[in-house]
């Protein structure tokens, strides 16, 4: 074998990185995945689909899949991670519109050192709480920040902030002016780099003993504590790195947007809709919340044109994952595929679960007209 090629468990695996080993079948995914993300410049001229929407869909996915290291690590759920993506736009934007900061890679490491340093302020005070006081704690800050810079003129109230330096054109990237066209494709390319390294990042990370230190911390604070592990010092070290994650998508979404107000980036839906790309695409898994924020993004984007509630859309697919998709869209494609292939080697497989769906439809749709009857006209 050689140094790129292993034998595990019976199976050759792929070595990418030293301790990153994929298998083959993984490997191609890996592959096809980088592929595609390259060409949707390409895909999006000569289609129907939308390249900002997918642009935008990649930076929130960047931002769930800092939320999932909470989510899915130390099992507890943030409300208020918007904070941290508002935050992170913001600072890019105030450096460009009152310090006349041109440089987008600048205002980018501007923007991520101020979501860092909140994230630390905040950790700090949240770090020691569990579940619903975690969430709701986060919530609260979140919406501190969000009132403050809606009441405030340095942030110029509701209507917010350029990131155009000189108030007509983008910053510069890479040393260089670029025409519109080609300042999108340049900032679409090295988002696609960031969030390949991120991701990069952040596999070495929950698979190194601090990550599994965060598992023993979801799975019984106590007994952590027991074994030695500061559970507040880690848990708190893991929000911080959320948030430079959250941070880093917000000054990319400053660049791309070139315009900053509160409602899109601070505001708690904003919150709410991260927790539900990284659930959406399947929290279980590390590119997971990309995948769903690709696909919620497009459709809070494009649904408006075909659909006129387009905003209930998006609560029937939270509906349709949680009851049919429990492992959201990428963490429930291995077992939709076990499962096939179980189905055509028995038929009487697929004639069974047909049955039980049917029956638990039933089920479903009496106890919905039993309660309608209920809350209507007050009888059983």
């Amino acid at each position: 074998m050689s140094r790129f090629l292993v034998e595990r468990d019976g199976e050759t695996h792929v070595r990418l990185l030293e301790g990153m080993e994929l298998t083959k079948g993984q490997t191609v995914l890996a592959v096809v995945g980088l592929v595609v993300l390259f060409l949707v410049p390409d895909i999006t001229r000569f289609t129907g689909l939308s390249f900002t929407a997918i642009h935008r869909g990649i930076l929130f996915g960047l931002a769930a899949v800092g939320l999932n290291l909470l989510l899915r690590h130390t099992e507890l759920v943030s409300f208020g991670h918007a904070a941290f993506f508002g935050v992170g736009a913001y600072g890019a934007a105030v450096l460009a519109s009152h310090f006349d900061v041109s440089s987008g890679l600048l205002l980018l490491l501007g923007g991520v050192l101020a979501a860092t340093t909140i994230s630390v302020l905040i950790g700090y005070f949240v770090a020691g709480y569990l579940d619903i006081y975690f969430a709701l704690l986060t919530l609260a800050f979140n919406q501190v920040l969000y009132a403050f810079v809606l009441q405030s003129g340095y942030f110029n109230y509701s209507d917010g902030l350029s990131v155009r330096p000189d108030g007509l054109n983008p910053p510069t990237l890479f040393g260089l002016e670029w025409t519109s066209t080609g300042y999108d494709l340049i900032l679409y390319y090295f988002t696609v780099v960031v969030l390949v390294v991120s991701l990069l990042v952040m596999w070495k990370l929950i698979n190194s003993p601090f990550g599994r230190a965060l598992d023993a911390i979801g799975q019984n604070r106590t007994r952590a504590r027991f074994v030695g592990i500061p559970v507040e010092k880690y848990v708190w070290v893991a929000f911080v790195i959320s948030g430079i994650y959250g941070g880093l998508a917000g000054g990319l979404f400053a660049l791309l947007q070139l315009h900053v107000s509160p409602d899109p980036t601070l505001y708690a839906f904003v919150s709410g809709e991260i927790l539900f790309m990284a659930i959406l695409g399947g929290f279980g898994t590390l590119v997971g919340p990309v995948i769903g924020g690709v696909v919620l993004v497009y459709m809070l984007i494009q649904a408006p044109f075909y659909v006129e509630y387009y905003n209930a859309l998006t609560g029937l697919t939270l509906l349709a994952v949680v009851l049919f998709l429990p492992e959201g869209i990428l963490g429930s494609i291995p077992k939709i595929g076990t499962g096939l292939a179980r189905r055509r080697r028995d038929p009487g497989l697929l004639r069974k679960d047909v049955t039980t769906l049917g029956s638990s439809l039933r089920r479903s749709v009496t106890r919905a007209v039993t309660t309608v009857r209920i809350i209507v006209f007050g009888v059983n």
